[in-house]
């Protein structure tokens, strides 16, 4: 099986639709949620990916989005970013993003799926070799995607005991073999890793292979879009960044 595996759109069609393009064919598409937030066409994200049949989570963005309570703990511009969301939104896209479970392992894959951790699959930010081993205690498969951090990163055991942690490069790959691993594919829509091209995972369960793509898109564009928006202006200028 041949998965692209996508997390933290954030609205970002643009974005969206450059990876889409850029994936070929595969027999799924995953995602690790915070499809929306942050960016200016949330609608225009959740219809593609359900154009796509794709697979996902429930992110913290798209829970404040339904009107959880997970805005509260937002800082100044991402409350402004999910109120702005929340006030525009379609009563379907709504019903979509409230229907996303928090976790999910599809049958036959050996991973499970989640935005933050599987012991707190919202919130968590799952950011180092300790944590990691203490959420893969946790599972019932040998290996988690997660999301979140934005930033593409993975947590492998090591032989010896332990977790070994390593930020991943453009085009780097990892063979998958007994040992057990976290993998985060990095962002679609909103990179935090200083680079702005979108970043996504394919996966090819067959050759057990783990592929990191980027995949360059029409920042401006975006970026025209939010500032018609209204939304708050370091949201507009980190795109260029990759921060």
């Amino acid at each position: 099986m041949r998965v692209a595996v996508l997390s933290d759109i954030h609205s970002n069609l643009a974005a969206l639709e450059a990876v889409l393009g850029s994936i070929g064919t595969v027999d799924a598409v995953w995602h690790l949620g915070d499809v929306v937030g942050y960016g200016p066409e949330p609608d225009g994200v959740v219809q593609r990916l359900r154009d796509v049949a794709a697979l996902g989570v429930r992110g913290n963005h798209d829970e404040a989005a339904c009107g959880g309570a997970t805005i509260e703990s937002f800082n100044v511009d991402a409350r402004a970013a999910a109120e702005w969301t929340r006030a525009r939104i379609g009563d379907e896209t709504r019903a979509n993003l409230a229907a996303l479970p928090e976790l999910i392992a599809p049958a036959g894959s050996g991973f499970t799926l989640v935005h933050g951790s599987p012991r707190h699959p919202i919130w968590e930010y799952l950011d180092s070799p300790w944590a990691a081993e203490q959420n893969l205690a946790l599972l019932e498969t040998p290996h988690c995607f997660v999301g979140h951090t934005h930033v593409p990163i993975v947590f492998r055991e090591r032989r010896r005991g332990g977790m070994a942690a390593a930020v991943v490069p453009p085009e780097g790959r990892l063979r998958l073999d007994d040992r057990r691993v976290v993998l985060n594919p990095g962002s679609v829509g909103q990179p935090r890793d200083g680079n702005p091209a979108a970043s996504y995972v394919i996966l090819d369960t067959a050759a057990g292979l783990a592929t990191w793509r980027r995949v360059a898109y029409d920042i401006g564009a975006t970026q025209a879009a939010m500032k018609a928006a209204g939304l708050p202006p370091r949201l507009v200028r980190r795109l260029s960044f990759g921060q």
